[in-house]
């Protein structure tokens, strides 16, 4: 205070030294030294005008209104006659801003922060709030236990009234916590306290996930957490007396104490309802899971509050007010509950609308809506609205918010902000391999044609092992409700051969269509036909598939090829819900299909697939994810043809090896080998017939096993994988790249193959034969894999390593997809 009068003395003496203490009569108003403010802006803030009489109380109210102004750093008024001239300083004007040593808070932050505070290039530089703005800096490390950090603006002066501001930080180490004490707890221990919240101390060196630095907030969370533990048990009248934090001379070690008073346990006396439920009075009695003669249980209360409130919000009571009310008695440790219900009143939806989609069209994604515009508002119907927007393989994330319309207290307009991610890829792959070598290809896929939501492709893939081409189109609303209608016209060359399966080239084209229908919200069925032809050519008969070539070989022609034209009836079931449709962290999904052809093809067979993958949360924000899958297969044929069953044919066999499916194994490996079985013949004379030498028995042949596989009609194949945050990246890609590890097995093999056809032969040839029909001779391996949705279409990293092998496997470490379906 005493500084405060000294210095309005001096600025008094001051006046009274250059302007004269009688009153006058201005004839003119100077302003000297401005730079950068404009003249007629500094006179805006000079209180009087040409002509008006002044004396010493008008001249220091200008003064106090030019320094509000905050364009000045100095100001001195002088008199010359009847003339008043202000000789003035502006403040310096920043011209750049930069941080030095700061690594817990980020540019983009301390920017934002600095902007709140008006302190941005081009504004002008006003030191207290830089000074305050250094304060609350060095207050918020001391809140995560950094007690010795210091922040300190450097200011440079530069030419023209100009400065450069650089923040200087040293932010040091966070204090480490000491030891946490409990004082006043009697039925609990420290060790059972302490196990559920988040800071600890003297962990073990291999728990380096353990929160063992000081942060006031996450102690303040920390004592709510040991509230609610004893709340949840009965003890309605804990409460923390106080809190001591203690810091060691260095600063660089904390000790606290929670000083605490139990109480004792409380039941429930009874539990009432008050107030209006809006005729829901049974249904809210019968959801309440609060019962009297039980203990009290905060956590309890809490839900049943929750509850009510969305039970509520699903008839339109957007806003209702549940509050448990109790009424405790000491003398015999009882509570009341008494729950008031107010639901407000009922809200309906006035407007729906989506922004950020500058793709896909407003019909598109209206379609996807369970809230309707009119109706009232339903909160598990707009999450369900959400929830099905994200399934959209074109959607990257979807928030809403909704909002009340002015003057109106029962219509709020519900706002969609959709992100959207790249909805067509160009498909490529570049893979190496000891044995497939260098492969290639590529293709466009769109699945939000022209914005419209629906599926358009067109491939024309060159690999090392097959060439195809393909057009295919799906109108995932064909009709209103839901029903789709989708189509295919293909061509494919296959070398098997180049594929690590044994030699055969098959050609292939065909059309299919089918229809897909919704059950409810999550399940569907879809039915479909199709025509193919295949042309089989340079096929390597061998064992196994030596019958199935005897029947549909020409005798007459036995190095000519076959063809096989098949009509095909399909129909699938799948389930999903999944959070997202690209990247889920939630959900499930299962598929059943079966493939049977017609009785009138070529070739009779079926093939079932099951596929299921379940998705487990197990942070709450969903960044870490536990995930298991599980594949399934069979096919087999049926009736007869010349008196011999019918087989599955070999082309339509289950392959396994390579991504997708056992990530560490070259494509194809996995299962059954070739079986060629040759007589041993012993060289002799010709005889007239032009033949010469003999034959042994069945028993005397022998055997070689090919290098390639030859796939089975059975299948299974499971994994799991942990989803991590991606180290080094901003969390605002978290919906684009994904990084897990992973463990994947499974086996193919031939419920057909009789390993007592081989019986008779030598145990030596015997031994090279594995018994193919076995499930139990599977492939594991395990690696790391990273996922990233590229402008180019999705990319995928895989490093792997196989767990368990089976002799004659090719294997390999590192594999690279683009536009690889997840």
């Amino acid at each position: 205070m005493m500084i405060k009068k000294i210095a309005l003395a001096v600025l008094m003496g001051t006046l009274a030294t250059n302007v004269a203490a009688e009153e006058f009569q201005v004839e003119n108003i100077e302003v000297k030294g401005l730079q950068r403010v404009a003249l007629g802006a500094a006179l805006t803030h000079i209180p009087f005008n040409i002509g008006d009489t002044l004396n010493e109380f008008r001249i220091s109210q200008s003064i106090k209104a030019l320094y509000k102004s905050g364009h000045f750093n100095d100001i001195v008024v002088l008199r010359e006659g009847n003339r008043v001239i202000y000789r003035v300083r502006e403040r310096e004007t920043i011209a750049d801003i930069t941080f030095e040593g700061n690594s817990d808070l980020k540019d983009e932050q301390l920017t934002e922060s600095l902007d709140g505070s008006n302190i941005r290039v081009g504004e002008t530089l006003d030191k207290t709030v830089i000074s305050g703005i250094e304060t609350g800096l060095e207050d918020f490390y001391h809140s995560v236990g950094k007690y010795n950090a210091d922040v300190a603006a450097e200011i440079t002066h530069l030419p023209r009234n100009r400065v450069n501001l650089k923040f200087v930080f040293e932010e040091g180490d966070a204090a480490a916590i000491q030891q946490i004490n409990i004082v006043g707890n009697e039925v609990f221990s420290d060790g059972e306290l302490l196990k559920n919240i988040e800071l600890t101390y003297d962990s073990p060196w291999w728990n380096f996930m353990a929160q063992d630095r000081y942060q006031k907030q996450t102690l303040q969370g920390d004592m709510e957490t040991i509230k609610s533990h004893y709340l949840d048990r009965g003890y309605l009248r804990y409460k923390v007396d106080s809190t001591q934090v203690s810091m060691t001379p260095d600063k660089k070690g904390v000790y606290i104490a929670l000083n605490v008073t139990e109480g004792e346990q409380y039941t429930v006396s009874e539990v009432d309802f008050v107030g209006d439920m809006a005729g829901f009075d049974r249904a809210i009695r019968a959801i309440n899971p609060l019962r009297a003669d039980e203990l009290y249980n905060g956590a309890a209360v809490t839900y049943t509050e929750e509850v009510i409130s969305k039970f509520l919000g699903r008839y339109g009571y957007a806003y209702p007010k549940v509050t448990t009310i109790p009424e405790i008695n000491d003398e015999d440790k009882t509570v009341k509950l008494s729950i008031s219900v107010d639901p407000g009143k009922r809200i309906y939806v006035n407007r729906v609308n989506f922004i950020g989609n500058h793709v896909t069209a407003d019909y598109v994604l209206r379609r996807e809506l369970r809230q309707m515009e009119g109706a009232w508002l339903s909160n598990s119907l707009v999450e369900g609205s959400k929830a099905w927007l994200m399934r959209l393989p074109y959607m990257e994330n979807v928030e809403f918010e909704t909002k009340q319309l002015p003057g109106e207290d029962d219509l709020v307009d519900i706002d969609f902000t959709v992100k959207e991610q790249p909805s067509g890829s160009f498909t490529a792959g570049v893979g190496y391999g000891s044995t497939t070598k260098l492969s290639l290809n590529a293709g466009i896929q769109q699945n939000n044609f022209l914005g419209t939501g629906n599926r358009l492709g067109f491939n024309v893939n060159t690999i090392s092992y097959s060439r195809s081409a393909s057009v295919s189109f799906t109108d995932p609303y064909f009709t209103v409700d839901g029903v789709s209608l989708g189509g295919q016209l293909y061509y494919n060359e296959f070398d098997a051969g180049s594929a690590n399966l044994v030699e055969y080239n098959n050609k292939t084209y065909g059309i299919g269509a089918n229809l897909g229908f919704p059950i409810d919200e999550y399940i569907r069925l879809n039915f479909g036909v199709g025509y193919k032809h295949n042309g089989i050519t340079r096929l390597q008969t061998y064992e196994q598939i030596q019958q199935f070539y005897e029947i549909y070989s020409d005798p007459n022609d036995p190095d000519g090829g076959l063809e096989f034209k098949t009509f095909d009836l399909n129909a699938s079931i799948s389930r999903s819900t999944l959070n997202r449709g690209t990247f889920p962290t939630a959900g499930s999904q299962q598929s059943l299909s079966l493939k049977v052809t017609t009785p009138n093809s070529d070739v009779q067979y079926f093939k079932f697939n099951l596929d299921t993958k379940w998705y487990f949360p197990i942070t709450r924000d969903q960044r870490w994810t536990f995930l298991t899958r599980f594949e399934a297969g069979y096919g087999n044929g049926y009736g007869t043809v010349n008196g011999n069953d019918q087989l599955l044919p070999f082309w339509e066999n289950f392959r396994a090896g390579g991504t997708g499916t056992l990530r560490g194994f070259e494509t194809n490996v996995v299962g059954p080998k070739a079986i060629y079985r040759y007589p041993t013949c012993i060289p002799g004379s010709p005889d007239p017939s032009g033949g010469g030498g003999i034959c042994l028995g069945e028993d005397e042949d022998y055997i070689v096993l090919s290098e390639q596989s030859v796939g089975g009609n059975a299948k299974v194949l499971a994994g799991l994988e942990l989803i991590v945050p991606t180290p080094f990246l901003d969390e605002s890609f978290s919906n684009s790249v994904r990084t897990s590890f992973f463990v994947d097995a499974g086996n193919v093999w031939d419920t057909e193959f009789n390993m007592d056809y081989y019986e008779g032969l030598d145990e030596a040839e015997l031994e090279k034969i594995a018994d193919f029909s076995d499930i139990g001779r599977f492939r594991a391996s395990g690696g790391l894999s990273i996922q990233w949705i590229s402008p180019m279409g999705p990319m995928l990293f895989s490093f792997a390593k196989p767990i368990k092998e089976e002799p004659g496997d090719d294997t390999e470490f590192f594999s690279f997809n683009i536009g690889k379906t997840f």
